[in-house]
């Protein structure tokens, strides 16, 4: 068995214009100074990091990697939430995600779609001259609008929406294969990939495609009411990536999963600090190391409640002390009487 590294943090949800947080620098010294380990870094964010120029660069991103050192910081993955989703957007929701993108691309889908791509690419090869084995994003949505039909939905066009989606994504696994990185989809409501089923048609129009991975977040499948503790077993072989984010479901005589269009404070679903929600986090621990995952423990903060500061120092002594740091010997190990072949064939009554 393997142990997890961590804990690591996300700093998307961190990065800002003031100190410390305007800096790869500077938020690494404070990530250290709270107890991580690891930073997962936001591709998009160029106050923190240059993709285009990490793609460019290996001298860059060892740079990169030099700096985070120097306050015993590693790169646990690069992120391209942002872009992954720009990769497949239904028109229903181009106003909306136009502001993930350049200005220079805005208003024009087809020339996002391809800045996104080329995107997506670029923290791959950076991913590569970091020694980075992992990347996280999202699988954009073109069925998304139609998960709940009424009207009935035609037929086959759930079928055409994936059939796209691993069109638009099949040049992007093979880039990635190329240099050796597994792509890892946050499964995520919103996105086409929000659950097992849909990874797994997804999976089968890229042909089982290796490095079509899973970030696993269980906080996602509390507000879907999925098992998440299945969902490990199911896909064990899938899952290279987690995000460590608690979350609570509370059902009321008034909402339930679809949380009534009320703002995150007063849904019946919402994700909370760790150890503030619902999330059996012991159980995944457990499972995680029993499936040999050596991947990194990441924290992603998001909560309704909680001060994100606050959220941040808290859910390093979390992490920690959920890491199960795994045993190479059996407990009963004392009991242990010797044996060899012949005597198990005696033992057992064969001649």
């Amino acid at each position: 068995m393997k142990t997890l590294k961590g804990p690591a943090i996300f700093l998307a949800q961190f990065a800002g214009d003031e100190a410390p947080f305007d800096s790869l620098d500077a938020i690494g010294r404070w990530a250290a100074s709270l107890g991580y380990k690891g930073v997962q870094i936001p591709s998009w964010d160029k106050r923190l990091f240059d993709v285009e120029k990490a793609a460019e660069s290996k001298d860059y991103c060892d740079e990169v990697i030099g700096k985070l050192a120097e306050h015993g910081v590693q790169v646990t993955e690069l992120s391209t939430h942002l872009q992954g989703q720009l990769v497949a957007v239904h028109p229903a929701y181009d106003e909306m995600f136009d502001g993930f993108a350049v200005p220079e691309v805005r208003g024009n889908p087809k020339a996002r779609q391809e800045w996104a791509v080329k995107q997506v690419k670029a923290a791959i090869k950076a991913s590569q001259h970091m020694g980075i084995n992992a990347h996280a994003t999202f699988s954009g949505a073109l069925a998304w609008p139609f998960v709940y039909p009424w009207p009935q939905r035609p037929a086959g066009l759930i079928e055409t929406a994936f059939d796209e989606l691993a069109k638009r994504w099949t040049p992007i696994l093979n880039a990635a294969d190329e240099a050796g990185v597994d792509v890892c989809y946050e499964i995520h409501p919103g996105e086409d990939l929000f659950d097992g089923a849909t990874f797994e048609m997804f999976l089968e129009r890229v042909k089982n495609h290796p490095r079509a991975n899973i970030l696993y977040d269980p906080s996602h499948f509390v507000l879907q009411q999925l098992d998440y503790l299945d969902f490990i077993d199911i896909y064990a072989d899938r899952i290279r990536m987690f995000h460590v984010k608690d979350a609570e479901f509370n059902p009321t005589g008034r909402q339930g999963v679809y949380s009534g269009y009320q703002g995150w404070v007063d849904r019946a679903g919402r994700f909370r600090s760790l150890g503030d929600g619902q999330v059996d986090f012991g159980a995944i621990f457990s499972k995680l190391a029993a499936i040999d995952f050596d991947g990194w423990a990441v924290l992603e903060w998001e909560c309704a409640l909680k001060h994100p500061e606050d959220g941040a120092r808290e859910g390093a002594e979390f992490i920690k002390n959920h890491i199960i740091r795994v045993t190479e010997k059996a407990f009963d190990d004392f009991a242990d009487g010797g044996t060899d072949e012949a005597a198990n064939r005696r033992i057992l009554g064969i001649d």
